[in-house]
C-alpha cells in the first residue's frame, strides 16, 4: 500500500500529538513521590479553591478547631538537592526561604504558631521534593499536521518553552497522638522559561508558591 506524503505528515502529527499531550501531568504521580510522607496509599485527587488539582488526605474526624496552635517546622528539601546549571544552590535556598516565609504566614491565618510542638497542638512538616521544568502542554493551534511536526521537533531539540514547577509534600500531625491528620502532595506550576537549557530562578517559582499559600489560607480544616 502506498501512503501519500500528506498522509505521512498527518500520521506523524497524530503520533507527536499523542506523545506531547502526555509529556506533562498536572498532579504528582507515583514515580514523583519522594518518600517524605512514608505512606501515600490514601491520597486522593481534589480541587483546591484556586482550581488546582492536588493529592490530599484528611482524617475523617479531623477538626482544626479542637487544637490550640500549630508548630511550623522549618521547610526542608527531601532528598537533599543537587544544584546544577539550571538551578543553583543560591536559587534553591531562595526558593526554600520564600516557601517557608509565605507558607508560615498562610498557616498562621488558621491558628497561632507555637515555638515547639506540645500536647493539644498540631505540627506541620513540609518538604520541597523537586524544583524543575518540563515541556509545556501542546496548544490547540499546534495540532495542525505541519505545526505539530514543528512543535515536536522543538521539543526533541530542547528549543521548546517549558513550564517551571516544584513538588511539595506536607504532613500535619496531631502532637498528642503522633498520628497524621492531613497529608498533601502538590505539583505547583510557576512561570515559563524559554527552553530546556534556560536557568530557573526563584522569581520563576514564586507565583506557584503564592497560589499554594492562598489555597492553604482557604482550606477548611474540618
Amino acid at each position: 500500500m502506498i501512503i501519500s506524503k500528506k498522509a505521512c505528515i498527518q500520521l506523524s502529527a497524530m503520533m507527536l500529538c499523542l506523545t506531547l499531550a502526555g509529556c506533562s501531568s498536572k498532579v504528582a504521580e507515583n514515580s514523583d513521590y519522594s518518600g517524605f510522607l512514608g505512606d501515600y496509599s490514601n491520597l486522593k485527587p481534589v480541587k483546591t479553591s484556586s482550581g488546582q488539582e492536588v493529592l490530599r488526605w484528611v482524617a475523617p474526624d479531623f477538626n482544626i478547631n479542637k487544637y490550640k496552635d500549630i508548630y511550623f517546622a522549618p521547610v526542608v528539601y527531601y532528598p537533599p538537592p543537587r544544584p546544577d546549571s539550571r538551578v543553583s544552590a543560591a536559587t534553591l535556598e531562595q526558593i526554600r526561604l520564600y516557601t517557608e516565609q509565605r507558607l508560615k504566614s498562610g498557616v498562621s491565618s488558621h491558628k497561632p504558631l507555637s515555638s515547639q510542638p506540645h500536647q493539644g497542638g498540631l505540627m506541620l512538616k513540609t518538604a520541597i521534593t523537586a524544583v524543575s521544568a518540563e515541556n509545556k502542554d501542546i496548544q490547540f493551534y499546534e495540532f495542525l499536521p505541519v505545526t505539530a511536526v514543528v512543535a515536536g521537533t522543538m521539543t526533541v531539540t530542547g528549543k521548546r518553552s517549558q513550564n517551571t514547577f516544584l513538588f511539595i509534600e506536607a504532613v500535619l500531625t496531631d502532637v498528642s497522638t503522633n498520628k497524621p491528620v492531613v497529608k498533601v502532595v502538590r505539583k505547583a506550576y510557576g512561570s515559563r522559561v524559554s527552553n530546556s537549557q534556560a536557568p530557573i530562578t526563584a522569581e520563576d517559582i514564586k507565583g506557584a508558591i503564592d497560589v499554594m499559600v492562598a489555597d492553604v489560607v482557604d482550606f477548611q480544616g474540618q
